[in-house]
């Protein structure tokens, strides 16, 4: 005759986790799952970046459309201010004030040219200070 087993709940419990570790894959399993959640973290950052950078691309683009109203609006007024000065100032004097106006304006010219210039020609770059940063880390980590 057969003898039916019973099995202690001390037992069971035993086999239980036995079989969720079989199942999981035990250590390899574990650091597939790490594996697996660095991967979903690097994603959701790569994304976040993405959408960050798509907001800079469009609060960069909107403000270069209203520096382009302003500066068309500027050489409206200019020369408007400048008619009215012609028109205003006495016959023989108009060459003079004239030739004052477009010294005047050829000098802000040149001057606003220069700070351009300067501007453009800085040292480190666009992203210097977040390269100064990663190289901080690195250094940090003992790299």
């Amino acid at each position: 005759m057969r003898e039916a087993r019973e099995e202690s709940p001390e037992t069971a419990s035993t086999k239980a986790g036995a079989a969720d570790s079989v199942e999981s894959g035990g250590l390899f399993g574990s650091v597939r799952r790490l594996f697996s959640h660095a991967l979903e973290m690097l994603e959701i950052r790569v994304d976040m970046f993405s959408v960050e950078l798509e907001a800079e691309k469009l609060r960069l683009f909107s403000a270069l459309v209203q520096a382009l109203m302003a500066l068309l609006l500027a050489v409206a007024a200019l020369g408007l201010f400048s008619a009215a000065v012609l028109l205003l100032s006495p016959e023989p004097w108009r060459w003079l004030a004239a030739l004052l106006l477009g010294a005047g304006y050829a000098l802000l010219a040149w001057w606003c040219w220069r700070r351009a210039s300067a501007n453009i020609s800085q040292k480190g770059g666009a992203f210097a200070g977040s390269v100064a940063e990663l190289a901080r880390d690195r250094e940090a980590l003992g790299g």
